[in-house]
């Protein structure tokens, strides 16, 4: 039975408050979700399955951080309590998590507006599978490179697109105020674009799989992996706590929100698979 090691951290950066929300659920009738809107907490290891999830909200201060709460909670809820297979399980935990939005909204009104992304995984002995709304990364560490498994459905892939067509250039497109704009989340509407894994990604000893929000953005994709290689033998609390500390030493002016949670197949266990 395979065991995970995972970790979450945060930091608010330039904010004034949290909208990222991150929850990892173990598996074992006694586990508890791990969910804290600190800036870091260690996870451990969890044996046979593990559902991670990790959402970031918009809408201001309270729509914002209450979305993206309300996202994972359900989000776990009805993946840890739902039978079937994974894709199955995944669909269904996205689509209560929207209807927990809409119904937030439908009793609050003031909350109209809010909404979150959404990076949804599952771990297990076959690997790992996901699904996903937004813009929130899905990062493979695998023998020292950085790899995005997930879609990004913001206007940054489109931008790039037309610097490549010749229409602008990479600066351009670097410092277009459009590039974060969303062209699906979590709203409680439908929703429009919908990425899920075909098929289980098998883990690998040594690999390391990231879930984050978008202000991960901050640092370049080879700093990522050299953060990853230099802290990834101390485990996933080191890697994860890493990569937020080089994010705050940046001290980007408009720094957003930035959350990980890093997942590892512990390798006692991996070596001897």
């Amino acid at each position: 039975m395979p065991e995970f090691d995972f970790a979450r951290c945060a930091t608010q950066g330039a904010r004034h408050y949290q909208e990222d929300s991150a929850t990892v659920l173990p598996s074992g009738d006694d586990a508890q979700p791990v969910s804290s809107a600190d800036r870091a907490s260690g996870g451990g290891g969890g044996g046979g399955t593990l559902i991670a999830v990790l959402a970031d909200g918009m809408g201001g201060h309270a729509g914002g951080a209450l979305a993206s709460r309300t996202v994972c909670e359900r989000f776990v809820g009805t993946c840890a309590n739902r039978n079937g297979p994974v894709p199955e399980r995944l669909f269904a935990a996205l689509e209560a998590a929207n209807a927990a939005v809409a119904d937030t909204v439908d009793a609050n009104p003031m909350l109209s507006g809010m909404g979150s992304t959404l990076v949804g995984t599952v771990f297990s002995e076959a690997g790992v599978q996901w699904i996903s709304v937004g813009d929130s990364p899905l990062l493979l560490f695998r023998r020292g490179e950085i790899a995005l498994l997930n879609e990004d459905h913001s206007l940054a892939p489109e931008l790039d697109r037309l610097v490549e067509a010749g229409h602008m250039t990479a600066e351009e497109a670097h410092r277009d105020p459009r590039r974060h704009m969303l062209r699906s989340a979590v709203t409680g509407d439908e929703i429009d674009l919908v990425d899920v894994s075909l098929k289980p990604l098998q883990l690998e000893p040594g690999d390391y799989v990231i879930l984050a929000s978008d202000g991960l953005h901050t640092l370049q994709t080879a700093e990522i992996a050299r953060i990853v290689s230099a802290y990834g033998g101390d485990g996933a609390e080191a890697v994860a706590s890493a990569l937020i500390r080089e994010v705050e030493a940046m001290r980007e002016p408009h720094q957003d929100n930035a959350t990980v949670i890093a997942v590892r197949l512990k390798p006692d266990l991996a070596d001897s698979a």
